[in-house]
């Protein structure tokens, strides 16, 4: 019998895998946590299976270690998110989510006149 070993999404040889991203939020994370600012590949899936949640979404980023400090700001979207660090194809660390108590610069003030648009302050 063939063993299917067919990826949905491409490997990546060294960087960054945010993996069990509720389906459907892959892209608001991508968009509000700004990772094509890295100027590396990227590859998102979205609707994968999973084995625990039916469906998921999943960001790979290529050459671009996350630290703890990077991937718990990921929690206020997707609190069951994992994050893996990938080197030579393996996962050599994974790191869980916990709310940090303070997160800046995720979110900007709504109201269009607010010194915060145009003054060098952190939200």
């Amino acid at each position: 019998m063939l063993k299917d070993t067919k990826l949905s999404v491409e490997a990546i040889e060294h960087g960054t895998v945010i993996d069990r991203i509720p389906a459907g939020l892959g892209l608001t994370i991508l968009r509000q946590f700004k990772l094509l600012r890295y100027g590396e590949a990227v590859t998102v899936g979205f609707n994968l299976p999973s084995q625990t949640r039916g469906k998921k979404d999943i960001i790979k980023i290529k050459n671009v270690v996350f630290t703890a400090q990077d991937a718990n700001r990921l929690a206020l979207f997707a609190p069951e998110a994992v994050v893996n660090l990938i080197k030579n194809y393996v996962v050599v660390k994974k790191l869980h989510l916990t709310l940090p108590e303070t997160i800046c610069e995720v979110f900007r003030c709504p109201n269009s006149n607010c010194a915060t648009h145009y003054e060098p302050v952190k939200s």
